[in-house]
């Protein structure tokens, strides 16, 4: 801790501002993992397997309560739609995708901020970067040359410190970011998929009521 602390100390003020940038970023990656692994986690195609034997047997009402408890967005779709099947199949449609219109934007939800995350970490690096040359170079030009090979070396350490620091948070955020943006990639699919899956399945079903 105290290593680190001396780095800190040393490599200046754009230090922190990366500092800042990483505390954010890792606040979004905590609460996104958090639902992925725990709200949006289900085993979808067991799921799907009970709803639509249910369905295909007319059993609806039992359909409609296995899928009551709606912590995850299919869940969610698949509640809206068996909750309209006495409607019509241009009603049922309606349901779901105006539930799904509500449903994306919450997937991938704060993900795209790592990326603005890892370009300020990147340039706050650079401008710790640059204030360390400056700083350098003027120990060159203008100290006391008994002092310049101290002062030098406080400046280049400035330099690499932010540098190091600044692309090693951009790093790590953008591997984050394609993490967790295909993880919302899959379930944005799943809720794509299984829209049409149970207004495909309640249309077919009233097809055959009619006939």
């Amino acid at each position: 801790m105290q290593t680190l602390a001396a780095i800190f100390r040393d490599g200046g003020l754009f230090m922190y501002f990366i500092l800042a940038a990483l505390v954010i970023g890792i606040a979004i990656i905590i609460e996104r993992t958090y639902m992925f692994i725990h709200k949006y986690r289900i085993d979808a195609r067991a799921l799907w397997e009970k709803v639509s034997k249910y369905i295909k047997q007319g059993e609806i009402e039992k359909a409609r309560i296995l899928c009551e408890d709606a912590r995850a967005p299919i869940m969610k779709i698949l509640h809206t739609g068996i909750s309209s099947a006495h409607e019509t199949e241009r009603e049922i449609q309606k349901a779901v995708d105006e539930v799904c219109m509500d449903l994306i934007p919450q997937v991938d939800k704060r993900i795209f901020y790592l990326l603005t995350l890892a370009n300020c970490a990147t340039l706050f690096g650079l401008l710790g970067t640059i204030h360390g040359l400056i700083q350098a170079f003027s120990a060159v030009a203008h100290a006391d040359p008994s002092q310049k090979a101290s002062l030098l070396a406080a400046g280049i350490s400035i330099a690499l410190y932010n540098t190091a620091f600044g692309i090693g948070v951009a790093v790590f955020f953008l591997i984050m970011y394609a993490v967790l943006q295909s993880r919302a990639t899959r379930v944005v699919d799943e809720i794509d998929s299984f829209s049409v899956k149970v207004i495909n399945l309640l249309s077919r079903r009233k097809g055959g009521e009619q006939a």
